[in-house]
């Protein structure tokens, strides 16, 4: 049994056809069961699985009926017991889908191969695989990156070296956004390059955001809400600063950060706390698409624009729980003086380089788990909130 992993869209899948494609031919039987993740939501589409992989290995015209998923189990060891098969499961993301496929590889004949494609290393961890057998699928590196943009996009040799660049830069030599950008790009004039590129960098494309998203879900909430608060707030920042931040909110890093790693969305490099710029994206997208229009229904701000259209009315029925602002510049900002009396729901605010421009008072809030605002609170003595950076 071998595992690939990697975050989505790194190129896992077609790696394995590849392999597939190529060694088939040495099997008596084989088999790709396609998105196991989306096939298997139900026990009755287990059995489904169970059908094409012996509809699939047994080469039969049509599928054999099982019943359950105990029977399936039975059938699939009795018929496949002695064969040499190849067999690769896509998408797996549940133990549950392995115990009724292949709980362990002697389920089927000498010199057969499983291979298991995951986002999640934890499956691979949990079903007993080797780590020598375990392999993380990396991105291209640069002269990979420009060939597979090169593919298809046959103007590129006419278009400016730094729009192929910047598309490059955006794509951060992950395979799936990079044949996105290969679809778009093709054929297309320097100035439909240079306007896709603008774009891509404010909104994220359907297409890759979509795939990206799918290693979100099944996040516990714990999960979701530190992965959406360093893809906002705290990429680059020190592992254990983060934590001590994220405890005070009551959130469970040190499960969290490990899970959050073993799905491919972030990575721990010299303590410091990092994701892919799409990844990122994404993140922020999911914030963003609780309300387009109006970011007091957010839950989480980091634009000065948005910030300031909060902090500079005194409203009701405002949803926000987080601020991070770190300006890098001192900047100055009409900041309504009861506006922070008003928001209840906010856990956690960090202005950095912000001075509010009102003169006389103004009313901290006394929610938040964390405050840091060092421009405003310079000189204050024994403020219960305050955490110094």
């Amino acid at each position: 049994m071998v595992g690939l992993w990697g975050q989505g869209g790194i190129g896992k899948t077609t790696l394995a056809k590849a392999l597939y494609n190529s060694t088939l031919r040495q099997f008596e039987g084989s088999c790709f069961l396609a998105n196991v993740r989306e096939t298997s939501k139900g026990c009755k589409d287990l059995v489904t699985l169970q059908e094409i992989l012996l509809k699939d290995t047994l080469l039969l015209h049509q599928r054999l009926e099982v019943c359950n998923v105990d029977k399936g189990i039975d059938i699939i060891q009795r018929r496949l017991g002695h064969k040499k098969v190849l067999l690769i499961l896509d998408n797996v993301d549940d133990l549950h889908q392995l115990d009724a496929l292949p709980r362990e590889g002697k389920w089927f004949g000498n010199g057969s191969r499983i291979i298991i494609i995951t986002r999640d290393k934890h499956v691979l961890t949990c079903q007993g695989i080797d780590q020598d057998h375990v392999y993380e699928v990396e991105a291209l590196d640069d002269s990979q990156a420009c060939e597979l943009l090169s593919k298809h996009a046959s103007l590129m040799h006419q278009i400016r070296i730094d729009l192929v660049n910047g598309a490059l830069n955006y794509a951060k030599s992950l395979p799936l956004a990079l044949e996105v950008l290969d679809s778009l790009f093709c054929g297309e004039t320097k100035d439909v390059w240079e306007s896709t590129v603008m774009k891509l960098s404010r909104i994220p494309n359907k297409n890759i955001n979509d795939v990206l998203k799918n290693s979100c879900e099944g996040l516990d909430e714990n999960e979701k809400e530190i992965f959406l608060h360093i893809a906002c707030f705290f990429r680059g920042w020190n592992r254990e600063h983060i934590k001590k931040i994220l405890e005070s909110c009551d959130l469970e890093t040190t499960v969290g950060f490990e899970i959050l790693v073993k799905r491919s969305l972030i990575r721990i490099e010299s303590d410091i706390v990092e994701m892919h710029d799409l990844i990122q994206l994404m993140g922020k997208d999911i914030v963003n698409q609780e309300c387009h229009d109006d970011p007091r229904r957010r839950g989480k701000l980091w634009l000065y624009n948005d910030v300031d259209e909060v902090l500079s009315h005194d409203k009701e029925d405002c949803a926000v729980k987080a601020i991070v602002l770190r300006l890098p510049k001192w900047t100055e900002m009409c900041i309504h003086p009861d506006v922070f009396t008003k928001m209840r729901r906010l856990r956690l605010l960090i202005l950095r380089n912000l001075q509010d421009c009102f003169q006389g008072p103004l009313s901290l809030p006394k929610g938040p788990s964390w405050f840091a605002w060092p421009d405003v609170l310079t000189g204050l003595q024994n403020f219960p909130l305050v955490q110094r950076n």
